[in-house]
């Protein structure tokens, strides 16, 4: 194989080469070098240095050159083996004279002391301190706290990341880049911060390195190769100070971009984006340079040209920038200004009229200072509390109530509509209180007298000032903002089942946890579709049974749809599905359930008069039998209510659905239940029969 085709198939595998690299530093370590090969190498190491420094100045962000850290101690090995093999030859052959180290070395020492060794020292302890004082201590520190501030910064980046990515801000891969990001930012500041200990070590070692070859080559020049001490002095100083500055050079610049690396975190762009870009931002700072330059001009003493010319640079840019603003703002204004009368006026598409607003809540004008009432609760947060409300009670999501101002309404009303369809109205009196007496007898107070507009009980507007007064005497007090809210959560609870929509029924079922999806799959729509399970939540919801038990609503119908498909049969069969919940929610402060019963009159009387199979049956019985249940189950219950009791109707499972509806007519909140919906467990009371 030839040589060409070797280092061909080297270039080509850079960990080989970078491999080979390395062991090439290490040999210097050991092995003496030819100096025409030194040369070589030293103008290697000044490439390298360069390479690097530029690379940073062209660099966007500093991750973009995360192997900084790498590339150091690899370019500070390669100057201390080189420091190292110039020392050998500086102390081998010194006495042959200036060349004795290289030709590199030569043209330092020369150019640099101009013969002179004694400015040479200086010129290397300045650069020594420059940079290891300086730049070097600098940087560290730089980079030392970047990577404090980085570490610690850093959960709560990650809790930024991951609020974004569930609020939908960003998807899994962004989120995934971003914390990669961050991790690579980390791991970057904490090796940089170790990084700046190899530049320290650096400058050190070339120190001790240059203060040996000055005392060993007088030694050696002047005892063993019989140099007069001026002559040692003159010509290992020269050869040592021009092998310090080759190798400290190269260290500066190296230290200076590594510099630059660490401050330029937070600044996007090249680095002349982010010093130009800044520093020509700000026209009047450069005016006022100008005006500071030339006022130092004029002083006596004082160098007139060189100030004055740079006045005259730094008021000529000043000038130039600042026109350069106005004709950019003038120029976006332009531009604005075409965009607003090209861009044609957005015409409202004609769908947008068929939709329509599930639940609006109108106010007259005298009632929007309700919405931000600085000194209570606010209207808006209270219908934010019902919509949680109904959630935890009821398990039906509220759709949003859109709270809509209407001038048409006098200036104290309120309307709320359900689909566009007004279902309720009141008036109210903001700044003022309603006291209500919870035995349903006239307020005895002074005031404006009226009726309460949810459950039409006698109440009266009263002065806050006499709120201790009507709380002393027992009386119920809220506020204007509550008896809309009340009056809302009543009308919502009225009209329940129409608002739980087919869509609102499969959201119900697609929020379930993945516990129970399994147990949607096997009944929706296998055994029943969305409509059926649909109309038997409303069927509860009509009655006002929480379907927030979902998962044993769906067993229920699992079991009920194999023997039926009739919609109220598969209703009363998870109603006694969901006994205990019932039982509960029919149970008194008491700890009992109050129930007035039918006699057996009344259940067969009902069981005789229900006619047709299947689907078809329906209740028939005669108007005048009919009004007579009414009047009975009227007159029954108002005898408890005034005994301060609120029954439950029982009756048996077959008729309950038919009783149910007979009684909803004209006693909607009564409560009917079947045997089959009595808990075991639950205590109960038989008050009265029917």
């Amino acid at each position: 194989m030839s040589l060409a085709a070797l280092g061909g198939g080297i270039a080509k595998r850079g960990d080989i080469a970078l491999a080979l690299g390395v062991v090439a530093i290490l040999v210097v370590l050991i092995l003496p070098m030819p100096a025409w090969l030194l040369d070589i190498s030293l103008a290697l190491s000044i490439t390298l240095s360069v390479l690097i420094l530029m690379t940073v100045l062209f660099i966007d962000k500093p991750l973009e050159f995360s192997s900084f850290p790498t590339i150091l101690l690899i370019a500070t090995m390669l100057r201390l083996a080189l420091n190292l093999a110039s020392t050998r030859l500086i102390l081998a052959n010194g006495h042959e004279g200036h060349d004795a180290a290289g030709k590199v070395i030569e043209a330092f020492g020369n150019f640099v002391m101009g013969g002179n060794f004694v400015i040479g020292i200086i010129v290397f302890a300045i650069l020594v301190i420059v940079n290891f004082v300086v730049i070097t201590k600098g940087s560290g520190r730089i980079a030392e706290v970047s990577a404090r501030f980085s570490l610690d910064a850093m959960p709560g980046k990650q809790m930024a990341i991951d609020a974004d990515l569930s609020a939908g801000l960003i998807n899994e891969e962004q989120a995934r880049s971003r914390r990669k990001e961050l991790e690579d930012e980390s791991t970057f500041y904490g090796a940089m911060d170790g990084a700046a200990k190899f530049v320290r070590g650096d400058a050190i070692a070339g120190l001790l390195i240059t203060f040996i070859n000055v005392i060993g080559g007088i030694i050696i020049g002047t005892v063993q190769m019989g140099l007069s001490f001026g002559e040692a002095a003159n010509v290992y100083t020269l050869l040592t100070v021009g092998d310090g500055l080759v190798s400290q050079i190269p260290a500066l610049i190296v230290s200076v971009g590594a510099g630059i690396l660490v401050t330029k975190a937070g600044v996007a762009g090249s680095a002349d984006k982010a010093v130009f870009g800044q520093l020509s931002g700000y026209p009047k700072a450069l005016g006022l340079s100008a005006i500071l330059m030339a006022c130092l001009g004029l002083l006596p003493g004082i160098p007139m040209i060189p100030f004055l010319g740079m006045a005259a640079l730094a008021g000529g840019a000043a000038w130039k920038l600042s026109r350069r603003k106005i004709d950019e703002a003038a120029e976006r204004e332009v531009q604005t200004q075409k965009e607003a009368n090209a861009a044609p006026v957005a015409e409202e598409p004609i769908s947008s009229a068929l939709q329509i607003d599930q639940i609006r809540l109108e106010l007259g004008y005298g009632l929007l200072a309700l919405i931000n009432n600085a000194s209570g609760a606010r209207l808006t947060d209270q219908i934010k509390g019902l919509r949680r409300q109904l959630a935890a009670d009821m398990g039906f999501v509220l759709p949003s109530v859109r709270i809509q101002d209407n001038l048409q309404l006098p200036a104290n009303t309120y309307v709320i509509r359900v689909k566009e369809i007004e279902s309720a109205r009141g008036d109210v009196r903001p700044g003022m209180l309603l006291v209500m007496d919870p035995r349903g007898d006239a307020i005895s107070m002074a005031g404006e007298a009226t009726t309460e507009p949810t459950f039409g009980l006698p109440a009266m507007w009263i002065d806050p000032k006499n709120k201790e007064e009507a709380m002393f005497r027992g009386y119920t007090v809220v506020d204007a903002q509550t008896v809309i809210t009340t009056h809302l959560t009543e009308t919502i609870k009225d009209q329940m089942p129409e608002l739980l929509s087919y869509a609102e029924t499969q959201k119900l079922l697609d929020e379930l946890d993945k516990d129970h999806q399994k147990l949607v799959a096997d009944v929706v729509p296998n055994q029943i579709t969305i409509g059926g399970l649909q109309r038997v939540l409303q069927n509860l919801l009509t009655e006002r049974v929480s379907i927030r038990d979902l998962p044993t609503i769906l067993e229920g119908v699992a079991e009920a749809c194999s023997y039926t498909r009739n919609v109220n049969a598969i209703t009363e069969h998870v109603r006694s599905r969901l006994a205990r919940q019932l039982s509960n929610a029919g149970t008194n402060d008491s700890g009992f359930i109050p129930l007035v019963t039918l006699s057996p009159n009344w259940e067969q009387a009902f069981a005789e008069a229900v006619v047709g199979d299947g689907e078809d049956r329906q209740l028939a019985m005669a108007p005048t039998k009919l009004q007579e249940f009414i009047n009975a189950v009227r007159q029954t219950f108002e005898r408890h209510a005034m005994m301060g009791e609120n029954p439950v109707l029982l009756t048996s499972p077959g008729i309950r659905a038919y009783v149910r509806s007979i009684v909803e007519r004209f006693r909607p909140a009564t409560t009917v239940m079947s045997q089959n919906e009595i808990h075991p467990k639950a205590r109960i009371k038989t008050l009265g029969q029917i």
